[in-house]
């Protein structure tokens, strides 16, 4: 089930807040962990048994944990949580990445390992690495242990952020699991917030992306076109997932919870540290407190340094799906964000603010490119008409067709992109403000109802990881 169709916006979502505010406070999470699996096992069916797996073995070894620490035997404590690492990123290599090394391995003619073609349990890059935090956290005395299982379960399965995040770790949401205050200001702001990203997803994402498969479908592209499609990507992916982001913020204030912000504005970003900063927050710190932290981060050698850097960008590349196009994108930053920190980011700073944030861009826009593509023959070729190698033209009638289709979707997006908006928003009178919020909402709703109503167009590209 997707928040963006009828079925979760005018069935099942209002079900769930009328069970839930009807409920009492103490049965509260057991109605939302009755709702989050009902949610996961309407799309995933049987693979929802992966998942109670993974909360049952997380919530048994937190307990370990605890245990061990109380009893003073730190070395039981620390297998208790290598236990729950390996059972995590078991399930996480079978399930995402088994075929993809198998297919590997038969190329080189080694058949001994078979391609099962297994399908990938949705969300299961986001939950596992939720509950893998959670026994790290209890061992770090940065969260207590959890003994009651309900509220465990609602932690692992809350379906507004189940299956594309944000990451949410224990020890941000532990003490609103077990209290949190439901207010009408509250649930307003997230149903304001939720509409945004429902209109970011419905009139930004899925209208731009339709320019992005007419680009990348073309037989005869030209260097213009090129870089016309990978704009349109980059903008596609950003009010895609930051849309989700905020539909999954926005359904948590509604319960009562308050999710960390996944986005802040990463394409104004004047650098590439700056722009991983911004970018699918929860994923960066998650990544830095759990990996590359305990690996040493910085305080160490140089040469340990970089293959601490090396690691975390390798492992971020292929957190994000079962394809090589995607390792590559990660040592791609690695690159870039090695180059920045040695001696490219003191030549950047030079440069005046307009100069850094299209040198931002550019580098991002090449890296869409490896992202998006995952054939690497489709990928050389595209890059190399976007750099105008083989004879491609500068420019062609179809990519001037298509910029004056999209071009108003184009402009919005990219402004959109900005804080422009929210900056002009905040500068109106407080009276202009309040009376124009539910306008805005009204007006939003309306539109992403005619949207649904009307549209077929309606992917989402982080299901997929």
């Amino acid at each position: 089930m997707v928040f963006s169709t009828p079925l979760f916006l005018f069935a099942y979502l209002p079900v769930v807040l009328l069970l839930y505010y009807l409920a009492p406070l103490k049965w509260r999470n057991f109605v939302l962990l009755l709702a989050s699996l009902f949610f996961y096992f309407w799309g995933e069916r049987i693979y929802t048994v992966i998942m109670l797996a993974s909360t049952l073995v997380d919530y048994t070894h937190g307990m370990l944990v605890d245990r061990f620490k109380r009893a003073g035997n730190m070395k039981k404590a620390r297998m208790a949580v290598a236990s729950s690492m390996i059972f995590n990123l078991g399930i996480l290599f079978f399930f995402k990445y088994w075929d993809l090394i198998a297919s590997g391995l038969q190329s080189l003619g080694l058949s001994f390992v078979p391609v099962l073609g297994i399908h990938l349990p949705i969300g299961i890059s986001f939950y596992t690495f939720q509950t893998m935090s959670y026994t790290v956290d209890v061992y770090r005395a940065d969260a207590k242990v959890q003994k009651n299982l309900i509220t465990f379960g609602t932690f692992v399965t809350l379906f507004p952020q189940l299956i594309a995040g944000p990451i949410i770790k224990y020890k941000e949401l532990g003490e609103q699991l077990d209290q949190r205050t439901c207010t009408a200001d509250r649930f307003a702001a997230g149903v304001l917030r939720f509409t945004v990203g429902l209109a970011k997803k419905l009139l930004l994402a899925n209208n731009i992306g339709q320019l992005w498969d007419i680009c990348k479908g073309s037989s005869s592209l030209s260097v213009a076109g090129a870089w016309l499609g990978v704009l349109s990507f980059s903008l596609q992916i950003y009010f895609d997932f930051s849309g989700y982001s905020d539909m999954a913020i926005g359904l948590g204030k509604m319960f009562g919870f308050e999710f960390s912000e996944n986005f802040r504005y990463p394409y104004v970003a004047d650098s590439i540290t700056d722009f991983w900063r911004r970018w699918h927050i929860s994923l960066s710190t998650w990544f830095r407190e759990y990996l590359y932290i305990p690996l040493g981060g910085n305080r160490c050698s140089k040469a340990k340094w970089i293959r601490n850097l090396f690691l975390v960008w390798a492992a971020t590349g292929i957190w994000h799906g079962a394809s090589w196009n995607y390792l590559l994108w990660g040592l791609y930053y690695f690159v870039w964000l090695l180059a920045e920190k040695l001696f490219l980011g003191k030549l950047v700073n030079k440069l005046p603010g307009l100069f850094r944030r299209l040198y931002v861009i550019v580098i991002l826009l090449v890296g869409w490119a490896i992202f998006a593509l995952e054939d690497f023959g489709q990928l050389g070729r595209y890059l190399a008409v976007m750099f105008g190698l083989g004879g491609a033209p500068l420019f062609d009638p179809l990519a001037g067709y298509e910029l004056r289709n999209y071009l108003a979707v184009l402009i919005v997006g990219i402004l959109g992109s900005t804080p422009l908006a929210a900056d002009l928003f905040r500068k109106l009178p407080e009276g202009c403000r309040t009376w124009a919020r539910p306008v805005l909402l009204v007006l939003g709703l309306a539109l992403c109802t005619a949207y649904l109503v009307a549209g077929t167009y309606n992917p989402f590209l982080y299901f997929r990881f």
